[in-house]
């Protein structure tokens, strides 16, 4: 054997090493003894392959969220760019404050100021319209603090999970607040997370002929809102199994882990905090976005595992090429 391949090989095992931006520590052990526990054939805890469903947030899970839900930064910046078709909204709130740069004052109006952001933004175009005006955002809208563009604001120790998880044949969904048809656009490219694995808010859509094609039409008929109490119900309805792997961010994530280490058999519930002010942002009881109170007082008790962005991950976002 050449001397190159002798090096090869013992260099393979370091190569082949799993979450290579985590830290060293419990919490990093507990994923990997975890993954290896319900992947070995023969012991009580193994979980066949068809079983193996592990489920993600996205919003402050697996890519940043703040100033704001970067899905909302969509909807003010495509507020601003069609607003010479809408003269009336200098006059209409929500409009009025967000032309104005006032997003503080564009958001006064809670639910029915945001539905009717959306409705601008999202209800009466084609699913085919909608995809093309996210995707054409995502490619030029670059995030406030860093530059990058959103989806480059991604977690790669996140990054590195998924696909530990995949190796190991573990099927990964993302279930999230976010709306289902925006995640939709870019989850394949960012994570390997084809859009059929999605879970996420929604707003009904119907079925139209326009100009002899048929398409289907986003409307404000009706709309589900995949948080809190709404992700068990949307893995239910769109996954049809219990998952055994759970991670989120913030207490609107807590009826989805609590509802995941709930089944029977080995179960992984995680919470990535926010708490490195210098690579990322520092926030949990007291955020308007992603607050995190009640997953930090119980989850320690429930058998959790609660991750310190600052302590455990030895990069943020994937580096820059």
């Amino acid at each position: 054997m050449k001397r190159c391949a002798i090096v090869i090989l013992l260099y393979l095992p370091l190569l082949a090493e799993p979450l290579p931006s985590w830290n060293p520590g419990k919490n990093r052990d507990a994923i990997i003894g975890f993954v290896e526990k319900v992947t070995t054939p023969g012991t009580p805890d193994f979980v066949e392959p068809a079983a193996r469903i592990a489920t993600f947030d996205n919003d402050g899970c697996l890519w940043s969220e703040q100033p704001m839900y970067f899905q909302l930064i969509y909807a003010i910046d495509r507020i601003k760019a069609t607003a010479d078709e809408h003269p009336e909204w200098k006059e209409t709130e929500p409009f009025a404050s967000v032309l104005k740069g006032d997003t503080k004052g564009a958001l006064a109006g809670g639910e029915k100021g945001l539905l009717k952001m959306i409705a601008a933004t999202h209800a009466g175009m084609t699913t085919e319209e909608f995809r093309a005006a996210v995707s054409d955002w995502l490619s030029t809208a670059r995030h406030p603090k860093t530059g990058r563009p959103y989806n480059e604001m991604i977690y790669q120790p996140m990054l590195e999970l998924l696909e530990y998880l995949r190796e190991n044949g573990f099927k990964t969904f993302i279930v999230s607040g976010g709306g289902i048809d925006f995640m939709r656009v870019f989850v394949e490219d960012a994570y390997g997370i084809p859009p059929e694995q999605v879970v996420g808010s929604s707003i009904a859509a119907k079925y139209e002929v326009r100009d002899g094609k048929p398409v289907l039409v986003k409307t404000l008929d009706s709309h589900f809102i995949d948080d809190k109490e709404g992700k068990p119900v949307g893995i239910h309805q769109h996954i049809g199994r219990r998952p055994i792997f759970a991670a989120g961010n913030s207490d609107g994530d807590f009826q989805m882990l609590e509802y995941t280490t709930a089944g029977d058999g080995a179960r992984f519930a995680m919470i990535v905090h926010h708490d490195d002010a210098d690579r990322e942002w520092a926030y949990d009881r007291d955020s308007h976005i992603g607050k995190l109170a009640r997953g930090l007082d119980e989850g320690p008790k429930r058998g959790w595992t609660i991750v310190s962005m600052k302590d455990e991950w030895k990069a943020i976002y994937p580096a820059s090429e």
